[in-house]
């Protein structure tokens, strides 16, 4: 008897405890929530006394706090990005595609498909921006296109419709991040475009102009002092190692043939010199004269590096019908580095002109 009830009061301790569990990752989701979508901190109130003849005026103005900060991803954690000022394009877009001078107007210099590391401010490192391009068009946070109200895609499999949290919404929408450019010009924008049969552009925008998709950063160290951060952009095309932005851990959504669906889950870079090491000649021997695979599919750090090297159906299913997959990748890589081909290029290339320009303590970043 005594053995059974241990059973029970085991089972019942185990269920309490996962309840819990539940309890306290709603209570970090819903102060994500509010913070992502929290453009301000506390209000500053400035009091002004001009004399007016006999008397005096005194008028009162209140003045909002911009929030200048956001998630990112290192060693598994979760820390915080504290951005220090505006962004930076450099060289502009045009400098790659002189054609484009419209375009690159518009999205005020910035450009992802070309980069020149030599441009940038000389202490400049890179920060990995995953971008959940399994999510298709919602990406770039319009409700018609599948985007949430606050800004975050959302993404369909087997009826199910799952809303994709990033650090940073879409741009233009509520849970953007600060000193991030509005709009991108991206010749893979005008592909995608074009593959849809638009050939004008849409939302009023030249023709391979979009706005900066919703996503997550990923970096190799952190420190207490502000740098410049250069933009190296990753599509996630696996929604299965695709970060949760509260936990950094990630969920197996999609059937996978891998043993573990989330191995690769893009929380962390710790692992990078062994990934980098680790090669399948299956996948060049297959690809070596793809210029699909060897223009766009790519590589990156210890779990970026490992899903390059990875094939997985789970990548196929959930894109089926995703234009941008179908577009310019229809592979089964987990994710795709556009530009860069080897792993070794990695810490020594870029494919944008982007800087932005932060601190990222290891702390925490959301209220719970």
């Amino acid at each position: 008897m005594k053995k059974g009830k241990g059973k029970i009061e085991k089972a019942v301790s185990n269920t309490v405890f996962a309840a819990v569990v539940v309890i306290l990752i709603i209570i970090a989701a819903v102060g994500f929530v509010l913070y992502a979508t929290k453009s301000t901190g506390p209000a500053t109130t400035v009091t002004t006394t001009v004399p007016a003849g006999t008397t005096t005026v005194t008028s009162t103005l209140t003045k909002p706090v911009t929030v200048n900060s956001s998630g990112a991803f290192y060693n598994g954690q979760v820390i915080t990005f504290q951005y220090t000022a505006q962004f930076m394009c450099t060289p502009p877009a045009t400098t790659f595609f002189p054609n484009e001078t419209n375009q690159s107007k518009v999205a005020m210099g910035c450009e992802v498909g070309a980069g020149n590391i030599s441009a940038f401010p000389k202490n400049a490192a890179p920060v990995f921006v995953l971008v959940p391009a399994f999510a298709g068009l919602s990406i770039f946070g319009v409700t018609q296109l599948g985007a949430t109200s606050q800004g975050f895609p959302t993404f369909t499999y087997n009826n199910v419709t799952y809303i994709i949290t990033t650090q940073c919404g879409a741009a233009g929408t509520m849970t953007a991040c600060p000193d991030h450019m509005t709009y991108i010009y991206s010749p893979a924008f005008t592909a995608v475009e074009q593959a849809l049969g638009i050939k004008n552009g849409v939302f009023n925008l030249p023709e391979g102009v979009l706005p900066t998709p919703a996503h997550d950063h990923l970096v190799t160290f952190t420190t207490n002092q502000s740098i410049p951060w250069y933009i190296v952009v990753v599509l996630v095309f696996d929604p299965n190692i695709f970060p949760n932005p509260i936990t950094g851990q990630c969920q197996a959504i999609v059937p996978s043939n891998t043993t573990n669906p989330t191995a690769n889950c893009l929380n962390n870079i710790q692992a990078l010199e062994n990934a980098m090491m680790t090669y399948d000649s299956a996948v060049g021997m297959a690809n070596a004269k793809n210029p699909i695979w060897t223009t766009l599919c790519l590589n990156n750090i210890q779990a970026l590096e490992n899903a390059m090297m990875t094939y997985d159906s789970a990548v196929g299913m959930a894109n089926a019908k995703n234009p941008i997959w179908t577009t310019l990748v229809n592979t089964d890589l987990q994710v795709v580095v556009p530009g860069i081909t080897s792993p070794s290029q990695l810490m020594s290339a870029t494919n944008s002109n982007m800087v932005l320009y932060f601190s990222d303590p290891a702390i925490y970043p959301y209220p719970i």
